[in-house]
């Protein structure tokens, strides 16, 4: 299986440094990802926190088939390991 089949969603707001360095670092390795913009729209900042306890971008989501693994900080190590990793869609 390849690692083009992981999603990517990223949940941002415009004028957000680290939120721009994480869109840098995608583009530049050829990850789609799907960006949602949270400036101006309390309700996406509601989901972020009942999901995850916070309220700040950026917030990296990987996975696939309903299953994601978050990262809450701009870890840019972290997310290239994440998206490393083999999937584990073989059930």
């Amino acid at each position: 299986m390849s690692s083009t089949s992981k999603k990517v969603v990223l949940w941002s707001k415009t004028g957000c440094h680290f939120c721009g360095e994480v869109k840098a670092f995608l583009t530049a390795r050829n990850q789609p990802f799907e960006n949602i913009e949270v400036q101006g729209n309390d309700v996406l900042r509601d989901v972020l926190e009942a999901k995850y306890g916070i309220r700040n971008v950026p917030v990296i989501e990987v996975g696939g088939d309903g299953k994601y693994e978050a990262l809450l900080e701009p870890d840019l190590e972290k997310l290239a390991e994440l998206l490393a990793q083999p999937d584990e869609a073989a059930v």
